[in-house]
């Protein structure tokens, strides 16, 4: 993924899951397609994992509470979860 959208949530009620879901629901909204994939800073997430219809992944150059949320074309999820 090369395009995509930022998102901050720093609310401390709400749990990852949620914060990137709400991400997700607004991606939907303003892009007219579901993100696949979402980046989260490392020291929020130790290792990938799958949130609804989303591949989460950990990554260095994201800043904490901030989600990086993209669609790559693939069903990312079914082919991380696959392999």
């Amino acid at each position: 993924m090369k395009v995509g959208m930022l998102w901050l949530d720093d609310d401390k009620r709400r749990s990852l899951d949620e914060k990137i879901r709400r991400a997700a629901e607004y991606y939907e909204l303003k892009y007219g397609r579901s993100p696949n994939w979402c980046y989260v800073n490392k020291s929020e997430l130790v290792e990938e994992k799958g949130v609804g219809r989303l591949w989460v992944k950990p990554a260095i150059y994201v800043l904490p509470h901030h989600f990086w949320l993209g669609n790559d074309g693939t069903d990312s999820l079914v082919k991380a979860i696959s392999t």
